[in-house]
């Protein structure tokens, strides 16, 4: 689905010209959860694994960009994330010229891997007039201040919809303004975490601290993204 002049939703991606944008993977989240006492099942980066190679499939590119949180610990890296992350990053580079990964806020200590691949970590990346950016923090760089359009991730954006006394969440992409700048916010890859649900919850990052009603929001459904038009029309819609 197209969501702005050159850019198209492909699940849970964006697609612009040659360029496929992936946010936040957060590998090694289960683990984490485990840690922590929290049963999850380590399944998730082979169902990752599969999702991107339906992605992919049939797609020409010349450059992958990974937006951020691309391994989920901030401290010592598993072996988990190790052995994952360089699987992850040997897998798309099958699949372009150019693989970048910028720094999200959960990336401290994304370096050493980076560097087995000799690949460098950027804050930012530039496709046309399209700034591509974590998210976690406002740039202040020229190239920022001259885009016309900004796509960030961090936010691991989703609607929870009522259903009796239920609330079930879903991931999606919005989009609005900001700075008189175009925003795009993409939804979380990582399948586990569902995300800031935009109706209920407190936005983390910087750039949604604003009045979202008149952002548009587009679900990601199984097979297909449904455009469900605005958050005050989505929040009618679940009253």
């Amino acid at each position: 689905m197209k969501i702005s002049n050159g850019i198209e939703i492909k699940d849970l991606c964006l697609v612009i010209g040659k360029t496929l944008v992936i946010p936040d993977v957060h590998i090694g989240y289960e683990e984490a959860m485990n840690k922590q006492g929290i049963l999850l099942p380590r399944e998730q980066f082979d169902k990752t694994m599969k999702r991107l190679e339906k992605i992919l499939d049939g797609l020409k590119l010349d450059t992958i960009v990974l937006l951020g949180d691309i391994k989920h610990e901030f401290g010592v890296i598993s072996e988990t994330e190790w052995r994952q992350t360089l699987h992850l990053l040997d897998f798309l580079g099958e699949y372009c010229k150019k693989l970048v990964l910028i720094k999200g806020n959960h990336d401290t200590n994304l370096g050493p891997i980076a560097k087995k691949r000799n690949l460098d970590i950027e804050d930012y990346y530039v496709v046309g007039d399209v700034y591509l950016c974590h998210g976690h923090e406002v740039p202040e760089d020229m190239d920022f201040a001259l885009a016309k359009k900004v796509v960030i991730g961090h936010e691991h954006a989703a609607i929870g919809l009522t259903k009796g006394l239920r609330v079930e969440k879903f991931k999606c992409f919005i989009k609005g303004k900001f700075c008189k700048k175009e925003l795009i916010v993409m939804p979380s890859f990582n399948l586990v975490t569902e995300g800031t649900d935009l109706l209920r919850d407190e936005t983390l990052s910087p750039f949604l601290k604003q009045d979202l009603d008149e952002f548009r929001v587009y679900v990601v459904g199984d097979d297909e993204v449904l455009d469900f038009g605005k958050i005050k029309d989505v929040k009618n819609l679940d009253e």
